[in-house]
């Protein structure tokens, strides 16, 4: 063990079943540095901090830890050794309040009778607002997912680490609460705190890190300093590949048409709110940005009939359709993805074929009233193998796959039923760049196949360089259209914060302030 290195891990190996998820990996931590850790969904990289925090038993290697060999059996006995994860996806109490959820260990090994919520709630509330001004009196299921993730880390704040990991933290985070993040783990590194972070935004990486090493397929290929390599030779040894173009071409003018697919008016979702309308026309890619909490999710969620509207007409091709239940808009042709694709995406414990088929079980039903197994593993099959789903078979169980193969099983359930419209909420998040690449690709098929495809994202260059117009909400509202030729940062921005802006073409966009 080298004398910089508080952490070393030496040839750990960790299968699942027939998958090799870890073949003889290397990876060692130094005193206060902030070391990325960085690969495609599947790489290994999750299962490997799983291992360092005693969530997951490695079948060979050691660890080490301050040059001394540890066995790390549980994540109890990984805090007491002064290791911290923060998970990518969110694992907090949703009945708790945000402060039990914090001081949680500190709740479970009180000795006192009582509680003393006085002093729970001001030690919780010292710790979030290190990070943002959440009251922690809230119940955590009444906080959105991007307030939940900085709990999620504000927890891990309150050990005493001297190892702390975090699995991709930014990825339900505001562009704002990122920047706040990033100050709180550079300060941390001053303290002398290690950090391992994990995550596919290399613009995240090469501003915060010190060394990133690269996994490819569960096992170890390089480790650099961030000032002897670039974005693009991180990425390459990532993949194993040059990926030439993250975004597919755009449609072109001449293939651009006017007929709606859906057409959406005075539709209000909010007491005492306008109404909004917009039209997707058919086989183009719409854009919807905005700031998290300015109402994007819940707007194409009324749509779709996951909230009861106010007010409102939806069209389908041109013919009005009633969608009062999700059910209604899946029989009608349009489907949804949720941002959230562990709580509302997917059966976590079923097989792959299982979740591809549960959007519409009719048509695979016999005349008994059965489900016709057969007919299920072929739709299953030709959709795994079109989308790239890379698993043991399609019996696998979804909750085994990586986040980005677990995505792509999700858009396949919808690509199930055939449909008009789509919507994906934050289709990429937490997804690595080559299978960003993939998706991509999938949903401008979708577009020239004909379907209209919608996207939420909160990720402007995705949003800039995937969509063919792009729709600004604030506050509940749209605000703004962009053109494909007007899309930059900066014009989003302008509109989603309110202020004023022109448009490339001189024509003026209404102040929204």
């Amino acid at each position: 063990m080298t004398a910089a290195a508080i952490l070393e891990i030496r040839d750990i190996s960790k299968s699942f079943g027939a998958i090799k998820a870890l073949t003889g990996v290397d990876f060692t931590l130094q005193r206060g540095e902030i070391h990325a850790l960085c690969g495609e969904n599947g790489a290994g990289k999750s299962t490997l901090m799983n291992i360092i925090a005693g969530i997951v038993k490695p079948d060979e290697g050691a660890i080490r830890l301050e040059g001394k060999n540890v066995t790390i059996t549980s994540p109890s006995a990984a805090q007491r050794l002064g290791i911290g994860l923060v998970h990518q996806e969110i694992a907090l109490c949703q009945d708790a309040t945000v402060a039990e959820n914090i001081l949680m260990a500190a709740v479970n090994n009180r000795r006192a009778p009582l509680m003393n919520f006085r002093r729970l709630y001001a030690d919780a509330q010292k710790i979030m607002d290190l990070l943002a001004p959440i009251p922690v009196e809230t119940p955590v299921a009444d906080l959105s997912i991007s307030n939940q993730q900085l709990v999620e880390i504000a927890k891990a704040l309150t050990l005493e680490c001297r190892v702390l990991m975090l699995d991709e933290p930014t990825a339900a985070l505001t562009e704002t609460e990122a920047r706040r993040l990033f100050a709180i783990v550079r300060d941390l590194k001053a303290r002398g705190i290690s950090i391992i972070y994990i995550s596919h935004r290399m613009a995240e990486i090469f501003s915060l890190c010190d060394r990133v090493t690269v996994f490819r397929d569960g096992r170890y290929v390089a480790t650099d300093s961030i000032a002897s390599v670039t974005p693009n030779d991180v990425v390459r040894k990532m993949v194993g590949r040059e990926i030439t173009q993250l975004y597919p071409q755009k449609l072109s003018p001449e293939r651009r048409t006017d007929r709606p697919v859906l057409s959406v008016e005075n539709l209000s979702y909010r007491q005492g709110s306008a109404g909004v309308g917009f039209t997707l026309r058919a086989g183009e890619i719409l854009g919807i940005g905005g700031l998290i909490g300015a109402g994007r999710s819940e707007m194409v969620q009324t749509v779709c009939g996951l909230r009861p509207k106010v007010s409102g007409s939806v069209e389908l091709n041109g013919e009005p359709v009633s969608i009062r239940t999700y059910s209604d808009a899946v029989r009608a042709g349009l489907v949804y993805l949720s941002e959230d694709r562990k709580a509302s995406g997917l059966f976590l414990d079923l097989s792959v074929a299982s979740n591809i088929s549960a959007l519409d079980l009719r048509k695979l039903t016999t005349p008994l009233g059965l489900l016709d197994r057969r007919a299920e593993a072929k739709q299953a099959t030709d959709l795994v193998v079109r989308h790239g789903v890379r698993m043991g078979g399609i019996e696998t169980q979804v909750s085994t796959l990586s986040g980005g193969n677990q995505q792509k099983v999700a858009i396949a359930r919808l690509l199930s039923v055939g449909p008009k419209v789509v919507i994906l909420d934050e289709p990429t998040r937490g997804v690595d760049v080559g299978a960003k690449v993939e998706i991509h690709r999938l949903l401008r098929d979708l577009a020239e196949r004909g379907v209209g495809v919608i996207v939420i994202s909160s990720e402007l260059p995705e949003l800039i360089g995937l969509s063919d117009r792009v729709l600004v909400i604030r506050e509940g509202a749209i605000v703004g259209e962009l053109g494909a030729d007007e899309l930059t940062e900066e014009a989003i921005m302008l509109l989603a914060s309110g202020l004023r802006q022109q448009r490339s073409n001189a024509r003026q966009v209404q102040n929204v302030a």
